[in-house]
C-alpha cells in the first residue's frame, strides 16, 4: 500500500543528485546518531536473555530435573553441539584458497593493476540517468509492502507521460505521513541556497528527515525526538506508549507540516495526544501543546497567518490557535473522528476538514465554534484523503477507502460534484494537487502504486474551472495535449484478484489505523 505522498516543486531538486559517500566523518556522523539505537538493543537481548534463563529455571525445578538435561543427550554429545558456534582455531588460516600463496586485496579498481577498464563512461552514463531537469515533476510516496517500508521519488514527465521510479529510500517502521520542505539543515545546513528534503513520520515515535538529493543515503540526515536517556526508550516502550512528554513524542507521528514562511518549524501530531513545534535547526522540541484529549491526526500551519495553527483529533474535535499563545484556543466540534484538514490558501480564514462518516465540511476560523458553512456528503466511507488545488479557486479533490476520486467546485459554498473517478489504485488513502500543473493530481492507495491524474483531459473540468487560474508559476505549462493518457501509473508486476487480495489491512491507513500497536496495519479494526 502506499499510505502517504506529496509533490516536490519543480526546480527544487538537485540537477544531478550526489553520490552517497561513507566517508570517516559521515561514519562518525551515523556512529553518533546510532549509538542510542545499539545500546537499547543490547539492553533488550539481555532482558530476554535473562527472561528466559528465569523460565528455564522455572522449569527445572517444577519437574525436579536438572536445568539442560535429558534422555537425548548422550545420543547428542558426539555432535558437540555445545561448542558448536565456537570459532575454530586454525594456526595455517583459511583453507578456502589453500593452494594459493596468498592473495591481495584492493579498496577500489584503480588501485588494482590487474584492472585495466575504464569506468569513466559508465559512471557518466549512470549520471545521465540520473539528472533531474527543472521541467520535471517529483512525487514522493510512502510505500510498505510484506512488512518492507520505503520512500520512493518518482519522476513525471508531463510532455511525455512519462512516470518512472528515481530513487528510494529504506524506512525503519510503517510511515504514516510525509512533508516535502526545501529548508537546508544535516550535512548541508552551512552551503548557501535551498535544499529538498523530506520528513517522515512513522509507527515510531521519532520523525526522521531525509535528503532527497543523495541517492542511496543510509541514515537520515536529521532524526527528532530521539530519546537521550540512554535505556529508558525501549526498557519502558509499552509503559510510556501515549504518555505525555515535553521534549519528544511517545507514540506514532499521524502528521507533519512545515512552516514556509519560519522555514526551521516543523509542526508535528502524534498519537500520544500533543502536537509539538520543532526548529529543525537544531533539531529541538520548542513547545509542546496539549489541548487535545486523544489522538492528533492532523495538523496544519495557515498560509497567510504564518503563526496560526490548525489541528484536528479522534476527540471529534478541530482547534485553532496562535502558536505564540496556545491558551487562546478556537475549538469546533465534529459529528466523527478527523481524518484530513485542509486550509484554503485563496481564503486563508477558511479550512475544511474530512471525517470518518463520510463529510467534508467547511469553518471559518474567525468564529470559534460557528456553525459550518456547507456541509458536503463526499462519499460513502470515511473520507482519507483531501486537498485544496493552490492554483484553481473553489476546486477541492476528496479520496475515500470506497475507491473513488471526486473533483469538487464549491463557489459559493455551495459544493457541487465535477468529475467522479475509480482510479484503480485501491482504496484511497491518499490524493494531491500538483504545486506546478494546475490540472495535475497524484492519487495512491491500497494497491501499491501511484497514479498521475491529468484533469484537463476532461471537458466538464475544463469548463468549470479554466477561467479561475490564480497564482500560476511562470513556468508552468497549461498548453496541455488533449490527446494524452488522462491516467498514467507504472505498470503493474502483480495485479490483486480481489479486494481481499489487497489485504484486510487496506482500511488502516494512516487516517483510521490504530496506531497504539504496530501490528495492526496487517488487519481491519475499524
Amino acid at each position: 500500500m502506499i499510505s502517504a505522498l506529496a509533490w516536490i516543486k519543480k526546480g527544487a531538486a538537485k540537477q544531478f543528485p550526489d553520490k552517497y559517500n561513507l566517508s570517516e566523518e559521515e561514519y562518525q556522523r551515523i556512529s553518533s546518531l546510532t549509538e542510542q539505537q545499539v545500546n537499547d538493543a543490547k539492553e533488550d537481548l539481555n532482558n530476554a536473555l535473562k527472561n528466559e534463563n528465569a523460565e528455564i529455571k522455572d522449569e527445572s525445578m517444577a519437574t525436579d530435573k536438572p536445568a539442560n538435561k535429558n534422555d537425548d543427550d548422550d545420543e547428542l554429545a558426539e555432535y558437540n553441539l555445545d561448542d558448536y558456534d565456537n570459532e575454530v582455531k586454525n594456526e595455517r588460516g583459511p583453507q578456502i584458497f589453500s593452494n594459493l600463496a596468498g592473495l591481495t586485496y584492493y579498496s577500489n579498481n584503480k588501485e588494482d593493476p590487474y584492472i585495466t577498464l575504464d569506468d569513466a563512461e559508465d559512471e557518466k552514463e549512470e549520471m545521465n540517468e540520473l539528472e533531474i531537469l527543472p521541467t520535471d515533476n517529483l512525487l514522493i510516496t510512502a510505500k510498505t509492502e510484506d512488512d518492507i517500508s520505503h520512500l520512493e521519488i518518482y519522476t513525471y514527465i508531463e510532455e511525455e507521460d512519462n512516470l518512472y521510479i528515481h530513487h528510494d529510500i529504506m524506512l525503519p517502521s510503517f510511515p504514516l505521513c510525509v512533508e516535502w520542505l526545501d529548508f537546508k539543515l544535516g550535512r548541508k545546513a552551512n552551503e548557501p541556497g535551498t535544499g529538498n528534503y523530506v520528513a517522515v513520520g512513522t509507527f515510531d515515535p521519532t520523525i526522521e528527515i531525509w535528503d532527497l538529493d543523495t541517492v542511496d543515503a543510509m541514515y537520515p540526515d536529521v532524526i527528532l525526538g530521539e530519546n537521550k536517556k540512554r535505556g529508558k526508550k525501549n526498557k519502558n516502550k509499552n509503559k510510556n506508549n501515549g504518555k505525555i512528554n515535553n521534549e519528544r513524542h511517545t507514540a506514532a507521528v499521524m502528521g507533519l507540516s512545515w512552516n514556509k514562511t519560519h522555514r526551521n518549524l516543523l509542526a508535528s501530531s502524534s498519537a500520544d495526544t500533543t502536537v509539538k513545534l520543532w526548529d529543525i535547526q537544531t533539531a529541538q522540541c520548542m513547545h509542546s501543546y496539549n489541548h487535545h484529549k486523544d489522538k492528533v491526526q492532523a495538523v496544519q500551519w495557515n498560509p497567510a497567518e504564518t503563526t496560526v495553527l490548525l489541528t484536528g483529533s479522534y476527540d471529534k474535535r478541530v482547534c485553532c490557535f496562535d502558536s505564540r499563545s496556545p491558551q487562546a484556543v478556537s475549538e469546533w466540534g465534529l459529528t466523527a473522528d478527523v481524518e484530513c484538514l485542509k486550509w484554503n490558501p485563496h481564503q486563508p480564514e477558511l479550512f475544511y476538514v474530512s471525517t470518518e462518516d463520510g463529510l467534508v465540511k467547511c469553518f471559518d476560523a474567525r468564529t470559534s465554534q460557528s456553525k459550518e458553512l456547507f456541509t458536503l456528503q463526499a462519499h460513502d466511507g470515511p473520507v482519507s484523503a483531501l486537498d485544496v488545488n493552490p492554483l484553481i479557486r473553489d476546486c477541492i479533490m476528496t479520496g475515500s477507502v470506497d475507491k473513488q476520486v471526486r473533483i469538487w467546485n464549491i463557489a459559493n459554498n455551495q459544493p457541487s460534484c465535477v468529475i467522479s473517478r475509480n482510479l484503480d489504485v485501491g482504496k484511497v488513502f491518499s490524493a494531491s494537487f500538483s504545486l506546478d500543473s494546475p490540472f495535475l493530481a497524484a492519487v495512491s492507495g491500497s494497491k501499491g502504486k501511484v497514479a498521475i491524474w491529468n484533469t484537463v483531459d476532461n471537458a466538464t473540468v475544463r469548463n468549470t474551472f479554466g477561467d479561475r487560474i490564480s497564482n500560476l508559476p511562470e513556468t508552468t505549462n497549461t498548453t496541455n495535449n488533449v490527446e494524452k493518457s488522462e491516467v498514467v501509473t507504472l505498470p503493474d508486476d502483480k495485479e490483486p484478484e480481489s479486494d481481499s487480495e489487497e489485504g484486510e489491512g487496506a482500511n488502516d491507513d494512516e487516517k483510521g489505523m490504530d496506531v497504539d500497536e504496530e501490528d495492526e496495519d496487517e488487519e481491519d479494526d475499524e
